[in-house]
């Protein structure tokens, strides 16, 4: 337990004080500039009794704020010029917002974490009643803040927070219109599919097409199997902006729709479908960025809003963090970027930052932006992070577009630049494209990373997932192994999350960058990995015991070719206008580099190595291979366990060439002692919590692997 009084700043700002100040204009108030309101909608206790800070409470409101189009530091907002601006001459926004904040403000420690929402949802809510260890962050006296970035999130459930940002209009007040693309990838055979489409973002909502006439120019439908197969024309006739609701003779195409697709005998989900068409009214999607470096600005520094209600946070923040998961995780890359960690005054927004399993940036900034779009072998990977900065550091050179400067070029600039970790999983090397974030565009030498970032590899894992073998399923007829793996990385995150706290807070530097590298062989290229022999076991499926097939590694990977989205398009800021759709592939490939494995044991030999790959009972491999015949993918964002044999008798007449459990560990307490000593060491190093150590530690004597 730290001590809470430390950061704690000796005042406190009363409502009648706050309301005061902001009615006078005076310091901390948003009246100058542009208009900020604050909105509580509801304050309710919070489950829990949190060591020394005590009760917290939940707060949910709205966020009601304008951007000044005339400001310099909101230039890069793609169609900002465009947007429709109220009488002060400023562009609106409304956003959602959860906050968790200590019953007695008094308590707090003056660290503000925000969260971004993935596609709105709450994805890492702090919650100790399911996961215990959670607490940390309340025990320590943080404010947690979550509140919406993103434009096109519908509002379907009363917990998705969602941003409203406005439509650019022409001048006259018509619609802009463009060309637009997106995929439609089913997962079961239907009708009809609704627009936007895809795999993340099929929830969203839609640009609606300019007309329905899908004859005219700029409209076509295609289907391929793969990814790089060639497309197939499918004939206008064939398919059109319909529901697919009528039945009968004349079923086809159904109700006129604006927001579905009807394709004469159905979608096919042996097929990736690609649609391009005329779209309408664009949103201003930056604003959602925007409205981000607002709201934190904000709750850290203001007394006030612009009517004067007062800041709930007032006078008792000292230090923001910043993380976002997977989407989110590179939305706040994005954020980063594009320079909205200055704030309006000039000042930082966070002091701290981490981007957790983000590999990419986030498709937010340019005229049709998708921020809800996700990349993989079987989804749109065209046009999703591709274009803008892989490298960290503000002199970073991309030697495949001749294009110079890193994600941290303008808050080098500006001075605004924050402690920066980067979090990622072995899927964000195999689907994401993650590597050129290491090394060089080529492939061909390690990239020295800023002294204010710090890059972890969670070794042998995929994209998310609880791990554990309780969280390993099977399903042979989706994927070739059983999917998931049971080394995981949440203990990890938790513990480098408070690393980040006490380099931010207390000047601690935290561990060093633990990466594979090219130096040392450990970063190969995909055709050098060298896997042993993996066969004989079976897994249980609805009971019954089913053969897993012999490991038969593949070669396959997301590639990372070079693309012209046309003259309009800014690819070193992922924004402008996209008017080559789809884009013209420059031949031109950046080198994509995958962790190396231990030859013996499968498993990944670089970075974070957690307890259960420094304690294994099996392969976890961070990729897995779809099982439907005539796809030669990857399945998505899924990873694969293939067990140990229990006994060396048994794995040497099977063939396979690992350990087994009773030559690792020789038997149950063997394979305690083992899990022992990776925890503590662990925790030495700095990269488990003790609390999450003596849970790994008590799983392992209840595990009962070995007689």
């Amino acid at each position: 337990m730290i001590s809470l009084s430390k950061n704690v700043r000796p005042w406190v700002l009363t409502a009648a004080a706050a309301a005061t100040l902001a009615a006078c204009g005076g310091s901390g108030s948003s009246n100058d500039g542009p208009a900020f309101k604050l909105a509580i909608t509801a304050t309710e206790a919070f489950p829990g009794t949190f060591g020394d800070v005590g009760e917290y409470e939940r707060v949910t409101g709205t966020l009601s704020g304008e951007v000044d189009p005339k400001d310099p530091k909101n230039a890069v907002i793609q169609d900002l010029a465009l947007a429709p601006t109220n009488a002060r001459g400023m562009v609106d926004y409304k956003a959602d917002f959860v906050m968790l904040k200590p019953k007695n403000m008094a308590k707090a420690s003056g660290v503000l974490r925000y969260d971004a929402p993935n596609r709105g949802n709450i994805l890492t809510m702090v919650n100790p009643t399911a996961t215990p260890s959670d607490a940390v962050y309340l025990e320590r006296g943080y404010v947690m803040l979550y509140s919406a970035w993103q434009g096109d999130v519908p509002k379907s459930t009363a917990a998705r927070l969602t941003v409203s940002v406005p439509v650019a209009k022409n001048k006259d007040g018509s619609s802009i219109t463009g060309p637009y693309k997106t995929e439609l990838v089913p997962s079961v055979a239907s009708a009809a599919m609704s627009l936007p489409g895809g795999v993340f973002n099929g929830s969203m909502i839609p640009y609606e097409p300019a007309s329905l006439d899908n004859t005219q120019p700029g409209y076509s439908l295609t289907r391929r199997r793969n990814e790089t197969d060639a497309r197939e024309g499918i004939p206008a006739a064939d398919w059109k902006f319909a529901t697919c609701d009528a039945t009968g003779a004349n079923a086809f195409p159904g109700t006129a729709s604006a927001t579905s697709v009807c394709l004469k005998g159905g979608f096919d989900p042996a097929y990736l479908y690609e649609l391009v068409y005329v779209a309408k009214d664009p949103k201003v999607m930056g604003v959602g960025l925007a409205a981000l470096r607002d709201t934190v600005s904000f709750f850290r520094s203001k007394a006030a809003d612009s009517t004067g209600t007062p800041n709930p946070l007032a006078g008792r923040i000292t230090h923001t963090l910043g993380q976002g998961t997977s989407q989110s995780g590179n939305a706040m890359k994005t954020f980063l970027h594009l320079g909205f960690n200055q704030s309006l005054d000039g000042g930082k927004v966070f002091d701290g930052m981490f981007a957790h399993v983000a590999a990419r940036q986030t498709h937010i900034n340019t005229r049709f932006a998708v921020p809800g779009g996700g990349g993989g072998l079987r989804t749109d990977h065209t046009a999703f992070g591709q274009t803008a900065p892989r490298g960290l550091d503000k002199d970073y050179m991309d030697e495949v577009s001749g294009r110079q400067g890193g994600v941290m070029k303008r808050c080098a600039a500006t001075n605004t630049c924050p402690k920066f970790f980067l979090g990622l999983s072995g899927t964000e090397f195999w689907q994401l494209q993650g590597s050129p974030v290491l090394t060089d565009a080529n492939g061909t030498k390690d990239l020295v990373q800023p002294e204010n970032a710090r890059v972890y590899y969670y070794a042998s894992t995929q994209h998310g997932g609880a791990g554990g073998t309780a969280s390993i399923g099977y399903a042979p007829t989706r994927a070739t192994y059983p999917t998931g793996t049971v080394v995981h990385f949440t203990d990890t995150f938790r513990a480098l999350f408070l690393n980040l706290e006490d380099w931010v807070v207390r000047g601690t530097l935290p561990p060093a960058n633990a990466v594979p590298k090219v130096a040392d062989g450990t970063l190969v290229r995909p055709e050098a990995m060298a896997f042993p022999v993996m066969k004989g076991l079976t897994w249980a499926v609805s009971g019954v015991q089913t053969a897993i097939p012999e490991f038969n590694y593949r070669g396959l990977y997301n590639n990372f070719p070079l693309f012209d989205f046309g003259p309009q398009y800014i690819p070193q800021d992922e924004s402008g206008i996209a008017t080559i759709l789809p884009p013209i592939n420059l031949n031109r490939d950046y080198a994509i580099m995958v962790p190396q494995v231990d030859a013996s044991t499968g498993l990944t030999s670089a970075g974070i190595r957690s307890v259960e790959a420094r304690a294994p009972l099996g392969t976890s491999i961070e990729f897995n291979y779809v099982a439907t015949p005539g796809i030669t993918d990857l399945a998505n964002l899924t990873g694969a366990f293939i067990p140990f044999h229990k006994t060396r008798a048994a794995r040497l007449a099977a063939g396979d060439a690992r350990p087994s459990l009773e030559e690792l560990y020789g038997t149950q307490d063997g394979y305690v002692a083992a899990v022992t000593q990776a925890a503590n060491d662990l925790v030495a190093q700095r990269l488990l919590l003790q609390r999450d150590a003596d849970l790994q530690i008590a799983r392992a004597k209840a595990a009962n692997i070995l007689p």
